[in-house]
């Protein structure tokens, strides 16, 4: 019987900081346009997170399934399958309960909306979050897993960037506009960054199982300028939008110190491979959550 422990570890949770932050900001941006709903954050933020864990335990499940974690050559932290911790049929499980967290959650918000939206709206956002869970889903698992054919960094940004951030946004508003666009596709990029430093840390191995991520396509070296361009690209869309939406005081911009962070992370991942490339994983992710919490309080001042 896997312990409490072995879940957790399951859950990944260092990964969970970027789920938030994308509710964080659809939601800061809805009080910045005149309006949140403490209902709407709630269960945004519960579907969120139950999305990322469903991701980690599928993506875990997927890869298991292809032995990708068992060439001898993953570097990463040892997985819960990998490790036996947890069965094949533990896992699936725990994945059908967190597809149910995330069918409920959904509906309770699709619901809370409903008086207020087009039977149009109410039906995409239904479709959407549908989309959400199967990209949730088959990042790694199935014969055509996108993952294992170079889409994950195109998933990543789309469903950990603009849905989350749009949706959140218009959960609040019911409204659809320009505001939150900039700043969807800024923390879209750092969603992207994530995955791309898994994926430069796991090339090898990716590389002998036949997983085609970008990272393997690029080449370790093409793949670190790749980062800059994602992390420039992130800061150009905040500061972008700080000029054209928001009043321009300096405090407005405090923010833009949290980028440092991403700053040092190319500057120290240059000369770094394999295993030595871990520890930025969470890095990444917790200034992610540090620039949109930062974000949103500079906005709203």
């Amino acid at each position: 019987m896997a312990s409490a422990k072995d879940w957790i570890s399951a859950f990944r949770l260092r990964t969970l900081f970027l789920a938030v932050s994308t509710v964080i900001l659809g939601s800061g941006l809805a009080l910045y346009k005149g309006g949140m709903d403490l209902t709407v954050l709630t269960f945004a933020m519960i579907l969120a997170i139950a999305i990322q864990i469903l991701a980690n335990l599928a993506n875990d499940l997927g890869d298991f399934q292809k032995g990708t974690d068992i060439t001898g050559k993953r570097v990463g932290p040892t997985r819960a399958l990998q490790g036996g911790l947890i069965t094949a049929s533990q896992m699936k499980g725990a994945i059908s309960v967190f597809i149910v967290a995330c069918v409920i959650s959904g509906s309770v918000l699709v619901y809370k909306i409903s008086p207020f939206v087009s039977i149009i709206a109410w039906i995409s956002l239904l479709f959407i979050g549908l989309l959400c869970i199967l990209a949730a889903l088959f990042y790694t698992m199935g014969k055509n897993a996108y993952g294992y054919r170079g889409w994950g960094d195109l998933f990543a940004f789309i469903f950990f960037g603009p849905v989350p951030v749009i949706g959140t946004y218009f959960l609040h508003t019911h409204i659809i506009d320009f505001i939150p666009v900039l700043p969807a596709i800024s923390i879209g990029l750092i969603s992207t960054m994530i995955l791309n430093v898994n994926n430069m840390r796991d090339i090898e191995n990716d590389r002998k199982s036949g997983k085609k991520t970008v990272a393997v396509k690029l080449g370790l070296t093409r793949a670190k300028i790749y980062h800059a361009t994602l992390t420039f690209l992130s800061f150009f869309c905040l500061l972008s939008f700080s000029y054209l939406f928001a009043s321009q005081h300096w405090f407005n911009y405090i923010y833009l110190i949290f980028f440092l962070i991403l700053f040092k992370v190319l500057r120290d991942i240059r000369f770094k491979t394999g295993h030595e490339l871990d520890p930025y994983l969470k890095i990444t992710s917790l200034a992610g959550l540090l620039i949109a919490l930062s974000f949103v309080v500079c906005i709203n001042l």
